[in-house]
């Protein structure tokens, strides 16, 4: 018997017994006993994300991608169409998703936190089945741990993007690994179908979900050819499998096109991002802290003892995609260039699952690994949101800062050149652009990828008088846009008056109202 509790008999082969890890065939009666292990191992998971996250809870202002998508979903609720009322270059599913979080009863904020908690949770749990391929038991639910204290190293601790999609993925590589385990499976087809639709939602939360995608999709047409399939049956089973990955975004396309807005969706989805500027040597930075901070990954990967020898050999090919999973999701990764830490979190589900084999070593000098890996993500997934929160506000001072912006508005719109862009939502205020995160007009590198004319636009938001318009304190700032800046620093001088100084977090800001003879009621022209 080997560490992980499977058989091998004497001539190589592999005998099939319920404690194996390779999953084979059960009876229903072993099936529902072994339910009850995996709920309560997904409750433990999301006790733990809980617990570590508790102190986020209620905090409107944890990321500002995480501010935006629920702004988004909050006007969608009354008719604003994203990319034509409110431009970005996500994936119009991220928006649907968290749309869909409003659309529950009660506080919308707390909603999509909790709805990140149980996608935590699940993702946790798919990875300790993956891991049960190459690790032990107590291996495999340690490997959902790492996972669960690792995203918030990389400031994914609540909704962020990929909290959402790897679920799918997780679920959709669970399919894979089973899938490649079946010899002449006649549900094949419909298995790598099912995969598909699961990477095709994922795709419309982040479209890089499309290297895994393609990778899985090679995986499952190397599994029919080694069960003989013709090319015939080869090319068509592809194409079938592609036609449903792309389905909810042709659905997407299809619905943009039926309102006349096809053009809008196509520049925002697939070109702007192409036409963004690059910040050079600072990305370079950002990358290198990122390998670094995955150390301990890396080490027990590589450095462990024994590698992949945990399960005996028993499902060689299962082991071969996990391999081939984590290399595609790497390079993925490494392809898209920017490399904002919250990229990385992809990468933590196959990785996770990687070093398993490292995360229950019993035997003397090896078990460190282990330690190391835990312990590192349990100080890192703790003290970076502890930062966060310091560097950007808490909920009490944000109420505060909200209260001194209420106070001078009189109708019209909040403009946020620089700051939280959660005041847009939690503020009564009209829209004074389409163009509302910050950063597109603020920052050098989106100025020619916005589709339009940034300095142009910040003249034509002050000429039509916003209310109030918020600044950071003069400081070094990331790569911004000089030209929009002047523009803003003559308007404010010509019309506004500085009322407020407050400091959010480690940010002091500057609050702005127009001059008393020159306040007058909202802009027509104002986007509402």
């Amino acid at each position: 018997m080997n560490e992980a509790g499977a058989i091998t008999p004497s001539n190589g082969g592999p005998v099939a017994v319920p404690t194996s890890i390779g999953h084979p065939p059960l009876p229903s009666a072993v099936k529902l006993q072994r339910l009850p292990s995996s709920l309560l191992l997904a409750l433990a998971y999301l006790g733990l994300f809980l617990i570590t996250r508790s102190f986020l809870f209620g905090n409107p202002i944890v990321h500002i991608d995480e501010q935006f998508y629920l702004f988004v979903a909050e006007r969608m609720g009354h008719g604003a169409v994203p990319y034509v009322d409110i431009w970005d270059r996500k994936p119009v599913g991220l928006f649907v998703l968290y749309e869909a979080f409003v659309a529950l009863p009660g506080d919308a904020l707390l909603a999509y936190q909790f709805g990140a908690a149980l996608a935590t949770a699940g993702t946790a749990l798919a990875i300790s089945r993956l891991a049960r391929e190459i690790a032990s038991p107590a291996a495999s639910w340690q490997a959902g741990v790492a996972y669960v204290l690792f995203m918030p190293a990389f400031n994914a601790g609540m909704g962020q993007a990929p909290v959402f999609y790897n679920l799918l993925v997780a679920v959709a590589a669970l399919i894979v690994v089973d899938a490649m385990k079946r010899n002449e499976d006649k549900a094949l087809v419909a298995r790598g179908c099912a995969v598909m639709l699961l990477l095709g939602l994922a795709i419309q939360i982040k479209y890089t979900v499309i290297f895994e995608g393609a990778a899985f999709g090679l995986m499952l047409l190397a599994r029919g050819f080694a069960d003989i399939w013709t090319i015939r049956r080869l090319a068509a089973v592809a194409l079938l499998w592609v036609t449903v990955a792309l389905v909810p975004t042709l659905a997407a396309i299809a619905w943009y096109a039926g309102i006349g807005q096809l053009d809008a969706f196509i520049y925002a989805n697939f070109i702007s991002i192409f036409e963004r500027g690059s910040d050079g040597a600072r990305s370079y930075g950002r990358l290198a802290k990122e390998c670094a901070a995955l150390l301990p990954v890396w080490l027990a990967i590589f450095r462990a003892p024994r590698m992949f020898d945990t399960s005996g050999g028993l499902w060689p090919r299962s082991h071969s995609m996990l391999k081939i999973w984590g290399v595609v999701a790497c390079l993925g990764f490494l392809l898209f260039g920017t490399w904002y830490d919250h990229y990385v979190t992809p990468l933590l589900v196959p990785l996770c699952v990687l070093a398993a084999p490292a995360l229950a070593r019993a035997q003397p000098g090896e078990r460190w690994y282990g330690r190391f890996l835990l312990g590192f993500a349990a100080l890192a997934g703790t003290v970076v949101p502890i930062y966060q929160v310091w560097r950007h506000g808490t909920a009490t001072q944000y109420a505060e800062m909200s209260a001194l912006i209420s106070q001078e508005m009189r109708g019209g719109c909040l403009f946020i050149y620089e700051g939280e862009l959660a005041f847009y939502r939690t503020i009564p205020t009209c829209l004074p652009t389409t163009r509302i995160f910050p950063n597109h007009l603020n920052t050098f590198i989106e100025s020619t990828a916005v589709g339009m004319d940034p300095a142009a636009e910040v003249r034509r938001i002050l000429a039509n008088r916003p209310d109030v318009i918020l600044m950071w304190a003069p400081q070094k700032l990331y790569l911004p846009n000089l030209e929009t800046r002047a523009v803003m620093n003559k308007g404010l001088t010509q019309a506004y008056e500085r009322y407020a100084r407050y400091t959010l977090g480690t940010r002091e800001y500057w609050l702005y109202r127009l001059r008393p003879n020159l306040r007058n009621p909202a802009s027509s022209n104002a986007v509402q």
